[in-house]
């Protein structure tokens, strides 16, 4: 495997085709940088719903730490379920709401999704990443979380985590996307993974996405047009 993990992300934000920033749609409708004009006093705090925090809109003193338990569990990439089309009816559902056809969604998401790893398994501090059934783990220590500011004017906070021990080709530095902004038990995940913390703040094109392992195709498609 190398440095496979490590590299993955950029080699794929290198070839993206499709120039929309991932963030601003996924987040929003997945996980995107200009400045929001969000000036709203602490006293407006309480007006962000849950479906604003999810979607992007919050203000700062609503953001906190969150451990690695949050996303413990064992995980399964949605990258081979959108190639052998299952994913297909969510597609549809977001053309039916969107402003693209449904090819053209399915285009999108195939940068946006793609990814060597099928499962990641997340117990106490170790992650271990599979890649063709072989495990590559590592152990991490929270890192802190940083704000970004998307393309669409809504924002996210990447959750990070740095590698302390296990496997030397394990990566660096994980990185937690899942559109909450406080503790809580994650329900899927878009993670970043590789040894130079600063340039994965900067990918917004690549986000391989996991739901629970134990969920069936069409659980996970269900589950994806609730929201």
């Amino acid at each position: 495997m190398q440095k496979a993990f490590a590299k993955h992300v950029t080699m794929l934000a290198a070839g993206a085709l499709i120039a929309l920033s991932a963030q601003a749609f996924a987040e929003s409708g997945s996980d995107g940088a200009t400045d929001h004009d969000h000036d709203h006093s602490k006293e407006h705090a309480h007006e962000h719903s849950d479906d604003d925090i999810y979607n992007g809109y919050f203000d700062d003193d609503q953001i906190k730490a969150r451990d690695l338990s949050d996303w413990a569990g064992d995980w399964q990439s949605v990258f081979p379920l959108l190639q052998d089309g299952t994913l297909d009816p969510v597609m549809a559902h977001k053309a039916a709401h969107g402003d693209k056809i449904a090819a053209e969604y399915t285009a999108y998401y195939q940068t946006g999704y793609a990814t060597k790893v099928e499962r990641i398994l997340i117990e106490g501090d170790s992650v271990t990443f599979f890649e063709d059934g072989t495990p590559l783990q590592g152990h991490y220590a929270d890192d802190g979380h940083e704000v970004l500011t998307y393309e669409a004017g809504n924002r996210g906070v990447r959750y990070i985590f740095e590698k302390t021990g296990g496997d030397a080709e394990a990566p660096d530095y994980i990185q937690f996307s899942d559109h909450a902004i406080a503790p809580t038990d994650a329900g899927h995940f878009h993670l970043y993974w590789g040894d130079d913390r600063a340039a994965l703040l900067k990918e917004v094109t690549n986000w391989p996405t996991y739901y629970p392992a134990d969920l069936g195709g069409e659980e996970v498609a269900e589950e994806m047009m609730a929201h």
